[in-house]
């Protein structure tokens, strides 16, 4: 005969089986279909990823994005306006549903949420005159290439410098002043250049062009609660429609305007 504590360990085994597929269940994701809302959190004050208007509402490609996204599950996107480093502690105490805020990947905060794949990557590009016919980092050799003063540009150009690439890396305060050494003095033969800032001076009408791949990666992702598993999915599957559809694209040529010229070999 099975013992007391024998009967009361199968009973609990028991609830613990009829409680899994509650446990396993996404309460953020039927909380959004309830509400009919999709509560996504950003800090208005990176343009032109999250800014406000004239009239004090936020826009942006991020704000675009969440809205296309909520149009595909037929619910609507509620903007909700976070500082920046304060945004996941809102997301985990449950206030929001999602961070959209020009949010870089960051493999540390893998144990408490999930991540979609990227929607935009800000890294870091090499750009060059569109007159120009370098194509390639290993062209560089014996060239001038400006960097924005302590930025990831200076660090990864350092970096190389001391694998031995043949560079010499000349320091600017802005990347305006970048930019304008490049196209203007035609003081350098190129530059490193996050690919916002780069985006932005091609959207005004700058001749650049990006060329090779990109020096550094900072890929731009969604950020769900660690047990939103359905909403990742539902995410995702809306991610790869909206790219599939243009509509993506379509999202950065209306934020950051069509590509002055067109790119070098990726």
């Amino acid at each position: 005969m099975a013992s007391g504590a024998g009967i009361a360990w199968l009973l609990f085994a028991d609830q613990s089986v009829s409680l899994l597929p509650f446990l396993r269940r996404d309460v953020t994701w039927q909380a959004v279909q309830q509400r009919g809302v999709w509560r996504v959190g950003l800090d208005p004050s990176f343009p032109p990823f999250e800014l406000l208007d004239a009239t004090g509402a936020p826009v942006g490609y991020d704000v675009a994005l969440a809205q296309a996204l909520a149009e595909t599950w037929g619910v609507r996107a509620e903007i909700v306006a976070v500082g920046f480093d304060s945004l996941p502690d809102t997301l985990k105490a449950g206030r929001i549903d999602s961070i959209v805020s020009a949010y870089p990947y960051d493999e540390r905060l893998t144990q408490d949420f999930l991540f979609s794949t990227p929607y935009f990557d800000a890294g870091l590009r090499i750009a060059v005159p569109v007159s120009s016919t370098i194509r390639t980092l290993s062209e560089l050799t014996g060239q001038r290439v400006g960097v924005e003063w302590g930025s990831v540009g200076d660090m990864v150009g350092r970096r190389l410098q001391r694998e031995g690439a043949e560079i010499n890396l000349s320091p600017f305060e802005t990347p305006d002043e970048l930019i304008a050494a490049l196209l203007e003095d035609r003081s350098l033969d190129a530059i490193f250049i996050d690919n916002v800032s780069l985006r932005q001076a091609q959207a005004a009408g700058q001749p650049l062009a990006a060329i090779d791949a990109p020096l550094e990666s900072i890929p731009y992702v969604i950020v769900m609660p660690r047990r939103a598993a359905e909403l990742q999915n539902r995410v995702e599957t809306s991610l790869q429609l909206l790219k599939t559809r243009g509509d993506l694209a379509n999202l950065e040529n209306q934020w950051f305007g069509h590509q002055a010229n067109k790119e070098g070999a990726q």
